[in-house]
């Protein structure tokens, strides 16, 4: 099964840039295992589908266990934006990423898909969605 991850473009970048190898989530896959190719969504003002990258694993700790531990490969340089990122929450999800892929031609879902939505966090791409992704990952060029 494959996610569309909405993501803040300056992060999009980050991880097809390699600078950023974790992915900070409050909430996590229902079965990670589950999970093949995670597409990324770069919210506005970019409203686009970037890249793609490989789940390679998902860490769950306290905000501050999780800066510790995977704060230097986050891309985010201060820690007060990452904690408040999670204000209010006792656990979080650092997804590692793996096999990042830029998409050659970004896609626009609102020209492709009727009525679309983008995602808050994530959702699954349903059958109905997969042929805007099919073949994307393959295609691409990675950085």
């Amino acid at each position: 099964m494959d996610v569309l991850l909405s993501i803040k473009p300056e992060f999009a970048e980050k991880i097809l840039g390699e600078e950023k190898r974790y992915e900070f989530r409050k909430t996590r896959f229902s079965d990670p295992s589950t999970v093949d190719t995670v597409f990324m969504y770069a919210s506005a003002p970019v409203q686009k589908i970037v890249g793609s990258f490989t789940l390679n694993g998902i860490a769950e700790g306290t905000p501050a266990e999780l800066w510790r531990d995977y704060g230097p490969d986050s891309g985010i340089t201060d820690r007060s934006r990452f904690m408040d990122y999670f204000e209010g929450a006792e656990t979080g999800y650092a997804i590692e990423v793996s096999d990042v892929h830029r998409l050659s031609n970004p896609i626009d879902p609102q020209e492709q898909v009727k009525n679309f939505r983008p995602p808050v966090s994530f959702q699954y791409i349903r059958d109905e969605h997969q042929d805007l992704f099919t073949g994307q990952a393959a295609e691409s060029g990675s950085d």
